[in-house]
C-alpha cells in the first residue's frame, strides 16, 4: 500500500486551489483587475469629467464600489494562488481570508447605471460575475463538509467537489 492511501482520503478542498478552475478563475479574475485600473486611470477619467454632476457622483461611488469589490476578489485569489504555491496552508488561507469580505455589496439599479459610460457598467457587471464564482468556490473550499451517514457513498463528497471545480469552469 502507498504512504498516500493509509494517510485517508485525498481532500479535494485542498487541492481546489491547484486545480484548472482556480487557474482559470485566477488568471480572469487578475486580468479584470488590471483591466478596470487602466480603464479608470486612462479612458474612464476622461469620461467622468464629461458627465453632469449627479451622473458624475454616480460614477465616483460606483467607481469605488467596483474598485473596493475588485481588491477583495483579488485578495482573495492571493490568499488561494499561495496554497497552491505552496507558500501558506489551507488552514493558515482560512485564518487570513476572515479579513476578505466577499458578501454582496450595494448595487446600483438598472437605471442608476444607465447614466455611467457603458464601459465602467461592462466592467461592473463582469466583476459581480467574477464575485459569484469566487463565491461558490469559496464556499466549496472553505464551506462545512456534509455529514455522511451509514448508507452514503463514501466518494459522493469528492464527486460534489469536482462538479463544483468544473461548474466554476463553465462560467467563464
Amino acid at each position: 500500500m502507498s504512504e498516500q492511501s493509509l494517510s485517508g482520503p485525498v481532500s479535494f478542498k485542498e487541492r481546489l486551489a491547484g486545480s484548472p478552475a482556480f487557474t482559470i478563475l485566477f488568471r480572469d479574475g487578475m486580468a479584470l483587475v488590471e483591466e478596470t485600473a487602466a480603464y479608470l486611470d486612462g479612458p474612464g477619467r476622461e469620461e467622468s469629467r464629461g458627465l453632469k454632476r449627479t451622473a458624475a457622483l454616480t460614477y465616483a461611488t460606483e467607481s469605488m464600489r467596483l474598485t473596493t469589490r475588485l481588491m477583495q476578489l483579488a485578495s482573495w485569489l492571493l490568499l488561494h494562488r499561495a496554497v497552491k504555491e505552496g507558500e501558506m496552508s489551507l488552514a493558515q488561507v482560512n485564518q487570513e481570508k476572515t479579513k476578505v469580505k466577499l458578501s454582496a455589496a450595494d448595487i446600483a439599479d438598472e437605471e442608476t447605471l444607465k447614466v455611467l459610460p457603458e464601459k465602467l457598467v461592462a466592467l461592473i457587471h463582469r466583476s459581480r460575475r467574477l464575485q459569484d464564482r469566487v463565491r461558490r468556490l469559496d464556499a466549496t473550499i472553505h464551506g462545512p463538509d456534509k455529514p455522511t451517514t451509514g448508507r452514503a457513498n463514501p466518494v459522493e463528497r469528492q464527486i460534489d467537489l469536482l462538479k463544483a471545480a468544473f461548474h466554476s469552469m463553465d462560467d467563464r
